[in-house]
């Protein structure tokens, strides 16, 4: 089978093809509209017409696959030589104003036994809807084709990243980590009036919410997993945490012993940066078998907490000693509720650097440090 190849840009099935496109590496080609309706001037042969997919179907979606599959007529079937398939991201009222709506992308494709499989990281992106609509086609002696009138659309919406991406992320993020340094307490920064909310309506336990979808595109956590935000990171000269944060002017400590021990499991996340010098690494901590575990037993690689390159936990003459990379900002995700009583909450005396937040932050896609080689 030769693999769907991404086409020169031609007009859109929803529109007339204006000229014959050219292209070595994938013949000359000429479409019609997905009504259709042949271009007068196409070239393309009058000849009996050929079978119409219908009923397609996708399967086996994976973040920058899938398999497609169809019914047709057997009527002219054993003419067919080519498939061509449009392929387009999923309109929406915010897409960007400045890209060409009509732009579609074409895939050629050697008529083989289907299901077929469309791969290619230049062209599908994880966690994104697409439409998909497809023609049969007969190449001439001169170069020209006879096509088919287009299918109907079909819409679906590739995957998250799979273990297996995530590892490729993880081995990038080790790559950068750094040494090792001590730590000895958790801390999440909140505005006042948060602290009081929790103990006001919450029994004073901070309950888990969906985290949001800062991050790589692809992270299987983002608008998933429930969790608790915790910092970890410390001053280089003082070991202590930084006075300065962008989340609030109140910190919540408490004893990493508290959230983080041989009855929790750790997981890596993510790895991305929002166009900066530093890099983040999310970690998920949950209590062995609770709900959020069984989440990330599924979706993420587990890390030793004994013997990673992030965020550790070993035991020494009786006492849990902790330690954190040095130079990745770390995100902590813990997965069920914690009581306030646990720790302690006082404001904090360093600035609020909004700058920093990382509130819904897109990662930058052209990193070469913390992208993998499939769609963003």
């Amino acid at each position: 089978m030769e693999a769907p190849r991404l086409a020169h840009t031609m007009s859109s099935p929803t529109s007339p093809c204006e000229e014959v496109i050219k292209n070595l590496s994938l013949e000359a080609i000429q479409l019609c509209d997905r009504d259709g309706n042949k271009s007068q001037d196409s070239g393309i042969a009058e000849m009996e017409e050929l079978p119409v997919p219908h009923n397609i179907k996708i399967s086996n979606i994976t973040c920058d696959s899938f398999k497609i599959s169809w019914d047709m007529d057997s009527k002219s079937k054993d003419r067919i030589t080519h498939y061509f398939i449009d392929l387009n991201k999923k309109e929406n009222k915010n897409s960007n104003k400045f890209k060409h709506k009509d732009v579609p992308t074409k895939l050629v494709a050697k008529a083989v036994p289907l299901p077929m499989t469309v791969r290619g990281h230049w062209f599908l992106s994880p966690r994104t809807e697409y439409t998909v609509a497809v023609q049969t086609a007969s190449k001439q002696v001169d170069g020209d084709y006879v096509v088919s009138e287009w299918s109907e659309i079909i819409e679906f919406c590739t995957a998250d990243y799979s273990k297996v991406h995530l590892t490729q992320l993880l081995e990038k993020a080790e790559v950068i980590a750094g040494r090792m340094l001590k730590l000895s307490v958790f801390y999440r920064n909140q505005h006042k009036e948060y602290f009081d909310y929790i103990r006001e309506h919450h029994g004073n336990a901070m309950q888990p919410s969906v985290k949001d979808n800062s991050g790589s595109h692809g992270s299987p956590i983002s608008g998933k997993l429930e969790g608790i935000f915790f910092s970890c990171n410390t001053e280089f000269n003082t070991g202590k945490p930084p006075q300065d944060s962008p989340y609030g002017r109140y910190r919540y400590e408490i004893a990493a012993e508290k959230l983080f021990n041989p009855n929790t499991n750790l997981y890596f996340g993510d790895f991305y940066c929002m166009y900066t010098a530093y890099h983040y690494v999310i970690l998920v901590i949950a209590p062995v078998g609770s709900p959020g575990d069984e989440f990330c037993k599924q979706r993420l690689p587990q890390l030793n907490i004994k013997d990673n390159k992030f965020l550790t936990c070993d035991e020494e003459d009786g006492v849990m000693i902790y330690h954190h990379a040095q130079d990745v900002i770390l995100e902590v995700i813990y997965t069920d509720p914690v009581d306030l009583s646990l720790g302690t909450v006082a404001e904090i005396t360093g600035h609020q650097l909004m700058s920093l937040s990382t509130a819904n932050a897109k990662k930058d896609p052209s990193c070469k440090t913390c992208n993998i080689s499939v769609g963003r």
